[in-house]
């Protein structure tokens, strides 16, 4: 299975299927039974405004698979990135990379995935970072309901280094966001956020990986969703400990509420513990709103809808109370309030 080669050479039996234990809640195989042709190229000058738009940064244009391959922030530098991953239109497209973060810098990567059809797209980022160096990516996407979109991020970090990542996201036909990371140790820190607001058909997969090689290092993972109408959540979450990753603190969690009978949700967090002296943790709740509380509030002159969304937005909420930048943190707010309330 290389979905890549299966984009470039148009062949679906290249794809990854229900047979890959890995996606088998997000088949391609079995959806696609005929790859597009290739993406038209798309003017950047026809493109409008992105959710991040306003904010300071340095914006990065990636449009039908037609971008730059590689960036570097240099040591000691403290940079912001707009990058917005823009597809339109039927074709199918690849696109990859790589962002090299010198020793003690700092990136912040305010990341959109935007467009309209019914397009086939791959992103892949391959970060690293050097000693001393963070990252915080912030993720928005907001995709056509009938886009299948995958979007790869594999991160390799040095000691000390610090990666944080808040993902939200109203899904697509199908949408996976895979995150892969290997992790020092030697006092590197990771946190791997990310929502969910799926209504109609949509699904959404937050898939990520987390390898501890080294002794000393932390994980801390959050993941929350909400699912209505015939919406399909998947959360796989796995944490490695390796022999000798000895003084590991490793935490998942995820939350989902689930709105209506047709809505489904499928969660595996995994923890594989080969080290001693580790302090890992992980679970995953579904359930539905809380009917006392509704009654309380529609009790105190609230319509039931506003009630229902001020709730699911409160829940929703504490995930982005951990994003880093205070501006991106307002912004990422509003556009998650927006679609919590629009189907009411």
């Amino acid at each position: 299975m290389n979905l890549d080669e299966a984009i470039r050479l148009r062949d679906p039996t290249r794809l990854p299927s229900r047979r890959d234990e890995d996606w088998r809640w997000t088949d391609l195989r079995g959806l696609l039974r005929t790859l597009p042709e290739p993406s038209q190229p798309l003017p950047t000058d026809a493109i409008g405004p992105g959710p991040f738009d306003g904010l300071p940064g340095e914006i990065v244009i990636v449009a039908n698979g037609s971008g730059p391959e590689e960036i570097r922030i240099g040591e000691g530098e403290a940079r912001t990135l707009v990058l917005r991953h823009i597809s339109r239109g039927d074709g199918a497209h690849t696109a990859r990379l790589r962002i090299d973060v010198r020793p003690s810098a700092r990136l912040t990567l305010l990341e959109s995935h935007e467009g309209g059809g019914a397009g086939l797209s791959l992103l892949g980022v391959d970060l690293t970072l050097g000693a001393d160096a963070a990252c915080e990516r912030l993720v928005l996407s907001d995709l056509d309901p009938d886009a299948v979109a995958v979007v790869e991020l594999d991160a390799t970090l040095a000691a000390r280094a610090s990666l944080s990542q808040t993902l939200l996201t109203t899904g697509a036909r199908r949408q996976r966001f895979e995150t892969r990371v290997r992790h020092p140790g030697q006092g590197a820190q990771v946190r791997l956020d990310g929502v969910y607001v799926l209504r109609d058909r949509r699904h959404a997969d937050l898939t990520s990986s987390v390898r501890h090689e080294g002794p000393g290092g932390r994980t801390d993972q959050l993941a929350r969703g909400m699912v209505d109408d015939q919406a399909r959540a998947v959360f796989q979450g796995r944490i490695i400990v390796q022999e000798g990753a000895d003084g590991t603190d490793a935490r998942m969690a995820h939350n989902a509420l689930i709105l209506s009978d047709r809505a489904e949700v499928d969660a595996r967090p995994e923890l594989e513990i080969y080290a001693d002296d580790v302090a890992c943790a992980h679970g995953a709740t579904v359930g539905a709103l809380d009917d006392e509380v509704l009654f309380y509030m529609r009790q105190r002159g609230l319509p039931e809808p506003e009630a229902r969304s001020l709730l699911v937005a409160s829940f929703l909420g504490e995930v982005i109370d951990r994003v880093g930048s205070p501006e991106a943190a307002e912004r990422m707010r509003s556009w998650l309030q927006a679609r919590v309330g629009a189907g009411d």
